[in-house]
């Protein structure tokens, strides 16, 4: 029994077996890992929602599209380690691992620290640049400031829990998310419910729970002695792992300040529609996260797979992997959205108790429904590309979709269904906008990967 619990914890080798099943086997962990996840900020706004009100569940939702902008930085060096970890991995090249990731550990340091030092002279004026409204900024501003001042559980959990899906091993990250995920729920209910602390409560709660997550697996690395070495001198970082860890994150890094800025400018014309309309929009937004989820762990499993065996020189395996795991994650994205429509006023009565709060939220989700199986095509071949170290051609594709797709259609459509009515323009184009730019983005991205020239990308030796 010892055996298999420790066989469980271990790094999974992805470069022999049933490419499909491997694929499976590492994302079931992944996607549960990354429900909890959710659950983070679905605890966050459905507790200020009911103990609060409606504005304050506005405040917890307007905060989202800045704090995912000031998070680029760790989106970056986390998609570039995973990336190094699994093509070095695969490769069995233990010093280049080692080396990779003492050094990821150091710039997280040091991005941390950055982090810190700007968001206090930045967050209220990105809120009074959002036009948000005079009744919940303040509330916006203190849940901002108390997450970003916790920002280190926050970016170690994420970068190491990075390295420990590019080895293999998405179980561990799994449990230590499970175990913050609960402490986050019990502390949201006791700062909120029982001490009165409102949004600031719930940010509180959060950073106590990452920060929490993020030494329970570096716990766990340090364990790891049998794949990598965890040396002082590693922490040092090297031209060489420092350039590559820049290049393969950057691009990602860039799609995640991409679609942050294209948020925020689609958030400012939310805005004008009305606290109903912002709150009804955290809500879809939420439960968007969770249909959302098959994508995001396919996708990512993919990178790993793409990466370990691109590192082992096994090309028509991720070929074959790459037509396996999209086809399942199709399939499992169309079970959830059924279930979403058939189910989702129920899920929105969770966050409120406004009837027509809850209307506007289902019509609105019900407009979103058909994207999720395209964004299963984006993520899962995009995955594939990151993994064999192109992480420049996704990057392109969300520039378009984003920037040249979603944002002016999404301000085209509310100039053009003006009325007496809706004198800022339909509310519905905020959601079709998105829906067109997901399904271009599925077929850009089939193209691009049907091109193939994702795999002449391999960084390791």
């Amino acid at each position: 029994m010892l055996t298999g619990m420790k066989k469980l914890f271990a790094p999974v080798d992805m470069t022999e077996g049933n490419p499909g099943k491997k694929i499976v086997a590492f994302t079931i962990p992944m996607l549960i890992g990354n429900i909890a996840q959710q659950l983070y900020n679905t605890a966050d706004s459905i507790i200020v929602g009911r103990f609060v009100g409606d504005n304050a569940l506005a405040a917890v939702g307007s905060a989202g599209p800045i704090l995912n902008l000031l998070l680029v930085l760790f989106v970056g060096i986390s998609v570039g380690v995973g990336i190094m970890v699994s093509q070095y991995f695969g490769a069995k090249q233990r010093e280049a691992l080692s080396k990779t990731i003492g050094c990821c550990i150091t710039l997280t340091v040091i991005t941390t620290v950055l982090v810190m030092a700007v968001t206090p002279f930045v967050t209220m004026p990105l809120l009074r640049l959002l036009r948000t409204p005079d009744s919940i900024i303040g509330w916006c501003n203190n849940y901002l400031m108390i997450l970003f001042m916790g920002i280190v559980g926050c970016a170690f959990y994420n970068i190491l829990g990075g390295i420990l899906r590019g080895l293999g091993d998405s179980v561990s990250a799994l449990v230590y998310l499970l175990v913050a995920t609960v402490i986050n729920i019990v502390l949201d209910y006791i700062f909120v419910a029982k001490f009165g602390l409102g949004v600031a409560g719930v940010a509180l709660a959060t950073v106590i729970a990452q920060m929490i997550s993020a030494v329970l697996s570096f716990m766990k690395l340090c364990r790891m002695k049998e794949v990598f070495d965890m040396k002082k001198e590693y922490l040092i970082p090297e031209k060489k792992y420092s350039w590559d860890l820049v290049r393969l994150g950057l691009p990602s890094g860039v799609t995640q300040a991409i679609f942050s800025l294209s948020m925020i400018v689609v958030q400012s014309l939310t805005n004008s529609f009305g606290e109903l309309f912002i709150a009804a929009n955290v809500i879809v937004m939420r439960v968007d996260g969770f249909a959302m989820m098959p994508a995001f762990s396919f996708g990512t499993a993919m990178t790993t797979y793409s990466g370990q065996n691109v590192g082992a020189r096994k090309m028509d395996r991720v070929v074959k992997g790459a037509r396996q795991g999209t086809g399942i994650a199709v399939m499992t994205s169309a079970v959830i959205t059924l279930l979403i429509l058939l189910f989702g006023r129920y899920l929105m009565a969770i966050f409120t108790e406004t009837p027509e709060l809850v209307e506007l939220s289902f019509s609105m989700m019900k407009i979103l429904a058909a994207g999720y199986i395209a964004m299963e095509v984006t993520q899962c071949l995009s995955g594939v590309m990151r993994g064999a170290g192109d992480t420049v051609t996704p990057m392109w594709i969300s520039m378009v979709t984003t920037v040249v797709i979603r944002v002016p259609l999404a301000y085209g459509l509310a100039y053009f269904t003006r009325s007496a009515a809706h004198p800022n323009g339909d509310s519905a184009c905020i959601f079709i906008s998105l829906l067109i730019s997901w399904v271009l983005g599925a077929c850009i991205t089939f193209i691009c990967y049907r091109a193939g020239r994702w795999k002449k990308k391999v960084i390791a030796d």
